[in-house]
């Protein structure tokens, strides 16, 4: 066999990872402490209430990212160990990195930064953007690469949340263009960036198989149980928060159904393809989501549900390998179908919904609580401030440009950054192989190499 490579790259993983940890040690030991429990009766028990009030939806939300989403990406069938691992990693780490920052941006004071159960919701979300940018290059990048997209899609995401809702005052309660749409097309800039003009041929290990498209299903259908509390967890308690429920059910309804009527009609045979039921049920959570606390009919829900559901089919079955074919685009897991189009779909929606909504359609403002702790609709000044309706239109389509310029430059400067060497990027042989990053049991027990092809791609499996 030939000398081994050095194991600089390998090691380079536990290296940053251990070295980041000990600095977050140090920066919690000197900076970070819990908010002082109040002493009037009514104070404690207003916390106690809101406590009560956010935590079911927020395990609601953990069970989501962990399981849901983690089993989402097991469509690969030799990947999926490392899919589950790799995003159990990636939102541990943002998450941490989303405090460091949400804390020393918003939430300092008097040498302190002050934690509670609001600042881990919104690091949360923070990393929800980067688990979702990383579908587009799935299988294809280290997890060196894949911490280097979270070190930099945190901060940019919390620039364009600043911009999006404090400044401009755009109501997004559920993340449809903060999060979704931002991490769409964060991720298709690190992959255009990463991978270039040079279009990706199909891999033999990225067919999805019967036994891994049924997991991916279950994870689709855990993410369809409880995205309503994804959407509704930042709502002011009350109406609005009761409003969001029921649009975000209603929406995802529509979507599982009529993603079943497209995907038998667009199909040859008129069977259902697995790929669309795994992502288009889950269309109308994204596009309902900077509605959901506005006071729309049930049949805005239900149409918005379906049309997004529609627009997913349609985007797998044709805009994908038209992207593929003309620009070169690797979009692994299709997040463009799934976050960008019900994405803007959404934000359109919310635009008109404004338009139409007229003062007495609703007992309760339209409302939504911002990272600052604050609320965005009410910090903008009213129900519209003195922009008007229309003005709170422009502003809803002045945040949807915000989001996909901003998060397109920045994921292709990011992407650029990952085609450095040091950051081991897999070969393409060895692409979607969770060999790659595992002891296998059943391959430890399997006789030594015993061919050229072998020992090389022994060889290869130890620089990354």
């Amino acid at each position: 066999m030939a000398a081994p490579p050095p194991a600089r790259p390998r090691r380079l993983l536990p290296l940053s990872l251990g070295l980041f940890q000990g600095a977050l040690l140090l920066f919690f030991a000197i900076f970070v402490t819990y908010d002082e429990p109040s002493a009037r009766a009514e104070d404690a028990n207003l916390v106690a209430n809101q406590l009560y009030g956010i935590f079911p939806l927020f395990q609601d939300i953990q069970v989501m990212l962990v399981v849901g989403l983690g089993l989402l990406l097991t469509f690969l069938p030799l990947y999926g160990l490392s899919a589950i691992a790799h995003n159990f990693l990636l939102l541990n780490f943002s998450t941490q990195w989303a405090l460091v920052l949400q804390g020393l941006l918003h939430h300092f004071h008097d040498g302190q930064v002050h934690l509670d159960l609001h600042n881990l919701l919104t690091a949360e979300f923070a990393a929800v953007t980067v688990l979702i940018s990383v579908g587009a290059v799935l299988g294809r990048t280290s997890p060196c690469q894949l911490l280097v997209v979270a070190t930099c899609e945190v901060p940019i995401y919390l620039a364009s949340e600043w911009a999006i809702v404090t400044r401009l005052g755009v109501l997004d309660v559920g993340g449809t263009i903060t999060i979704h749409v931002f991490s769409c097309y964060f991720g298709l800039g690190v992959s255009k960036a990463l991978f270039g003009a040079a279009r990706q041929p199909v891999h033999p290990k990225e067919t999805p198989t019967p036994r891994s498209d049924l997991l991916s299903l279950v994870g689709t259908l855990i993410l369809w149980v409880f995205w309503p509390s994804f959407v509704a967890v930042l709502c002011q308690p009350g109406d609005a928060q009761h409003r969001a429920i029921l649009n975000t059910l209603l929406a995802m309804s529509a979507s599982a159904v009529t993603t079943v009527v497209a995907s038998s009609l667009l199909e040859r045979d008129g069977k259902l393809s697995p790929g669309h039921l795994q992502n288009g049920s889950l269309a109308g959570g994204v596009a309902i989501g900077a509605v959901a606390d506005m006071a729309v009919p049930p049949v805005a829900a239900l149409a918005l549900g379906s049309l997004s559901a529609v627009a997913c089919v349609l985007g797998f079955r044709f805009l994908t390998p038209l992207l593929a074919r003309k620009l070169a685009l690797q979009d692994q897991c299709g997040i463009h179908n799934l976050h960008g189009l019900p994405g803007i779909l959404g934000a359109a929606a919310s635009a008109v919904a404004i338009l139409v909504a007229s003062e007495d359609t609703s007992g309760s403002r339209f409302s939504q609580a911002s990272p600052v702790g604050g609320n965005a609709s009410e910090a903008a000044g009213g129900r519209w401030g003195d922009r008007g309706a229309g003005g709170q239109a422009l502003c809803q389509a002045a945040g949807l440009a915000v989001a996909i310029g901003g998060s397109l430059l920045a994921g292709l400067l990011a992407g650029a950054v990952l085609r450095l060497p040091c950051l081991a990027r897999p070969p393409e042989q060895l692409c979607f192989d969770d060999s790659l990053y595992f002891n296998i049991q059943d391959q430890a027990e399997s006789p030594g190499p015993g061919s050229t092809a072998e020992e090389e791609a022994l060889a290869l499996k130890e620089r990354v």
